[in-house]
């Protein structure tokens, strides 16, 4: 679903996601919370169950994607407060969020932009938190020597 209301919209579909039951923030606009903030209007939650399609309707520039993928199922329990385009959110933790990416940049399946992003925010994270380069593969933690 694409949303032009940005945090408007936002603060809107974080009331949505709470009326439906456990949910986090996970990909870029999580990543922002543990790093210096880069812009993005993907805006990427885990939820327990996926919402009906009715449920939604909006116009905007922000790009929303939902996942009830079970890997990301555990994020839910673990997830933090934090403050997100004016709005109170959960986010998955700073080791789930950064596990999600791992996931991510290694799924050979996505297209090559989008693993270079997620490298880059791996990097981010990484340079911010050097305690988490300890779950990145060996071509990545070989570009923090350099």
């Amino acid at each position: 679903m694409t949303t032009g209301g940005g945090a408007t919209d936002f603060a809107r579909l974080i009331a949505a996601c709470e009326a439906f039951g456990p949910y986090c923030l996970i990909g870029g606009l999580a990543v922002n919370c543990y790093v210096e903030p880069v812009y993005t209007l993907d805006a990427a939650i885990v939820v327990e169950r996926m919402p009906s399609p009715h449920a939604f309707s909006a116009v905007s520039e922000l790009r929303i994607q939902f996942t009830t993928d079970e890997r990301y199922q555990r994020f839910l329990s673990r997830a933090v407060d934090a403050i997100v385009l004016g709005t109170s959110v959960k986010v998955a933790s700073l080791e789930d969020v950064t596990r999600g990416k791992l996931w991510a940049y290694t799924d050979s399946s996505r297209r090559l932009s989008k693993r270079k992003k997620d490298e880059l925010d791996l990097i981010r994270l990484g340079e911010a938190h050097p305690e988490l380069r300890l779950l990145f593969p060996e071509e990545l933690m070989k570009q923090f020597e350099q």
